[in-house]
């Protein structure tokens, strides 16, 4: 039987190398008989038989042998006079068998299944990439840069797939070129247009939680557990650990000697400061350590509101909120409390100081809430920290800050 060869035959074939062969042979065969159904009205009495690699398809037609004028159903028999004219050995009950030719289809219906052909690949091979990607979220991944764009980057993975790394995904200090081979997580995949788009992130804590995996052992094995990541990307990061062995210091464990396990992970995040701490129930001393660098002096807890009053010394209060508000705003995330940091002035007594709600008639109300955002709920608290620090910290402008010091060293200077 002559056959007809389907890669040359139909281009999208050669795109299929992802798809199983059965899957394969049940589309094929699920095309060609839709075009015997539309030519003979029935695909009953047809056998379409797949060589997938090969990339051959023969059709083979199957009928009953009859007397002549015995042919009740033209689809299931032939009349014998007509059975010997295609073999003269053949007789009355037998089965014939005749190759059914592609060309037989005229050129319309075959383009036709063409198209449907390769619309079936193009499906089985969204399904395919989506079931792949799908079981691979919160997976570390590496892949090439094909393209960057000014809110995406478009990544190839070592299959071709296109993979989407987002501007809001990137670490803020990200910079990457053409043809560099980069690592992300997979954060999720969606579905647009009826494409599925596979999204990759830098910034969620599962990425932090995957490289800590790669350079832990401990954490791999499952002797250390991560309870909890929150991040700032590129800034700063809290990550929560906790061994199932006693003989295990997790904290040590994930810096390793020297910062040795660490460091690899700081420079993939772009210098991102990892603060490992030791997750306890205790959340006083969760709190406590949640708040590093800063040391503190002493607490005020509400579990009920989830509210933390926080005192620190005078010189600890800038660590304890941190750059732009960073630490404290980390430790909140970590902890579930609402943390409030103050100045601890216990032992000051003789150090002069005012509320800052003493000068509510000459600074607006407003200003004050701002600056107790930060901490700051006295005169001095504030005048401890310089016009800069405020700037950075707060949403006030320059001008503000420089009359509101004015007025806070004028009440000292009048002491």
């Amino acid at each position: 039987m002559a056959s007809i060869n389907l890669i040359e035959s139909f281009q999208d074939f050669k795109d299929a190398e992802n798809i199983d062969r059965p899957t394969m042979m049940k589309v094929l065969e699920d095309v060609f008989k839709t075009l015997l159904r539309k030519k003979y009205g029935s695909d009953e009495n047809f056998d379409v038989i797949v060589n997938t690699e090969k990339g051959d398809l023969e059709i083979v037609r199957r009928r009953t042998i009859v007397d002549d004028g015995e042919v009740q159903d033209p689809l299931a028999e032939i009349a014998y006079s007509d059975a010997i004219k295609i073999e003269p050995d053949y007789e009355v009950g037998e089965d014939l068998y005749e190759e059914v030719e592609i060309q037989d289809f005229g050129r319309r219906a075959i383009l036709a299944a063409k198209q449907t052909l390769a619309s079936r690949i193009g499906d089985l091979k969204k399904n395919s990439l989506v079931k792949k990607y799908g079981d691979r979220i919160g997976e570390i991944i590496s892949a090439e840069v094909y393209q960057v764009w000014k809110k995406e980057v478009l990544l190839l993975d070592e299959d071709g797939n296109e993979l989407i790394l987002p501007k809001s995904e990137q670490i803020p200090s990200d910079y990457f070129k053409k043809g560099e081979n980069i690592r992300a997580v997979v954060k999720k995949v969606e579905m647009k247009n009826n494409s599925p788009v596979i999204i990759l992130s830098r910034t969620h804590p599962s990425f932090l939680a995957k490289l800590l995996e790669i350079e832990v052992p401990e954490i791999f094995d499952g002797l250390i557990v991560i309870r909890k990541i929150v991040r700032e990307p590129g800034e700063r990061a809290k990550v929560a650990v906790e061994s199932y062995d006693d003989r295990i210091d997790p904290v040590g464990a994930c810096v390793g000697m020297k910062g040795s396990r660490i460091h690899g992970i700081v420079r993939e995040l772009k210098n991102e400061n990892i603060d490992v701490i030791n997750w306890t129930n205790n959340i006083q001393l969760l709190i406590q350590r949640s708040l590093t660098p800063a040391k503190i002096s002493r607490m005020n807890l509400d579990n009920e509101n989830k509210t933390a009053e926080v005192f620190v010394s005078p010189e600890q209060v800038s660590l304890a909120i941190g750059k732009r508000g960073v630490n404290i705003k980390l430790a909140e995330d970590l902890t579930g409390y609402d943390i409030d940091v103050y100045r601890d002035n216990e032992g000051e007594e003789d150090d002069y100081d005012i509320d800052l709600d003493e000068f509510s008639d000459e600074i607006e109300p407003w200003v004050i809430e701002e600056l107790k955002k930060i901490g700051c709920d006295t005169a001095r608290s504030v005048l401890v920290l310089t016009q800069e620090e405020l700037e950075r910290r707060t949403d006030l402008e320059k001008e503000t800050i420089i009359e509101l010091r004015k007025v806070l060293e004028a009440e000292f200077q009048k002491g």
